[in-house]
């Protein structure tokens, strides 16, 4: 088997060091692996694999060699070195919103849309986390029986907000004052991910939005998103509610879900079984479940999607992009 020199650039961060379990559990063909990250964690040890990695410092030049870069560095960072990386000649899969709706770069959830990339641009954007999850089961939806309309509705855990959102939680918990949301997370929902938009909407809002008609390659699909933060320690949920162009059975619709990769239902309601964060909590799978009609619109279908955020929200989705880029022989 063909191993590949591979960085992971932000190794130090919350979905960094999740890009070096989940390349351990994948047993990804690693020749040699470098990490980087700020000038402030520069120096630090980091395990992989049962070895021990110093940590680098971004640099004129340091991507020389390397074949695939896996960056989660904040779109900052990833704005000035991903070009840099390609010119050397690797694969860059970005976790950050920088290259998302650039037209040159693929969008990709690797179920859904490997082939957009073009080795033209090794520039390849990871979708935001509440999208992946939630246009994945509407892949097969839309294959089947057409979308006409799309409305999300997202109870996002504090891990989305990185380690700052996970301190905020445990804070407030302990009785302290937030310091991190503007009110106390441990005891309401906050309405309220990212900047807020002259429309009304935020942008982790219209991300949604954006992002489901790239992916899905429906550029009028009318998609509406309101997102909110929940106290819960990691794994989003997602309401989603769509209206399809044909008519469907509640069967026709779980087995479309069953039978697509990365999917498994959880609709039994008589004995309490529905996606919860945490049985998706710590794997790769989107957990879809509460299935049933929309009784306010014809062909209106309900359902209700549980994944971890950080695995196949971030990290997993981008090991899994390259993953699937090696099988085709585009790297």
């Amino acid at each position: 088997m063909k191993t590949y020199n591979v960085a992971v650039v932000g190794a130090t961060g919350l979905v960094g060091s999740t890009f070096l379990k989940v390349l351990a559990e994948y047993n990804f063909p690693i020749k040699n692996l470098t990490l980087f990250a700020s000038e402030r964690s520069a120096g630090k040890e980091v395990m992989y694999d049962g070895k021990p990695y110093i940590v680098k410092a971004l640099k004129e030049g340091c991507f020389e060699g390397i074949e695939i870069a896996l960056f989660s560095a904040g779109g900052s960072v990833s704005e000035k070195w991903a070009p840099e990386a390609e010119k050397s000649g690797a694969v860059v899969i970005d976790n950050s919103s920088a290259w998302r709706m650039n037209p040159e770069c693929a969008l990709i959830v690797p179920e859904i849309n490997v082939n957009d990339f073009d080795t033209a641009r090794k520039i390849v954007a990871n979708p935001n986390c509440s999208t992946i999850q939630s246009v994945l089961p509407l892949k097969p939806l839309n294959d089947i029986f057409g979308l006409k309309r799309v409305v999300y509705t997202t109870y996002q855990a504090v891990s989305g907000s990185g380690q700052k959102g996970r301190d905020d939680l445990q804070r407030t918990l302990n009785g302290e004052e937030p310091a991190f949301y503007p009110y106390n997370i441990s005891k309401t929902c906050i309405p309220h991910i990212d900047v807020f938009t002259d429309n009304g909407y935020t942008k982790e809002e219209i991300t949604m939005v954006n992002e489901t008609r790239k992916i899905l390659h429906l550029p009028n699909l009318p998609v509406s998103a309101t997102c909110v933060r929940v106290p819960v320690a990691n794994a989003h949920a997602v309401s989603v509610m769509v209206e399809l162009e044909k008519p469907f059975t509640l069967e026709e619709v779980r087995n479309a879900f069953s039978s697509y990769p990365g999917i498994m239902v959880m609709d039994d309601v008589k004995n309490n079984v529905y996606p919860v964060s945490t049985v998706a909590n710590g794997n790769d799978t989107v957990y879809v479940g509460r299935i049933r009609k929309d009784l306010s619109c014809e062909n209106g279908l309900l359902f209700y999607a549980v994944s971890d955020n950080i695995r196949k929200g971030a990290a997993a989705n981008a090991v899994q992009i390259a993953k699937k880029l090696i099988e085709e022989n585009k790297i």
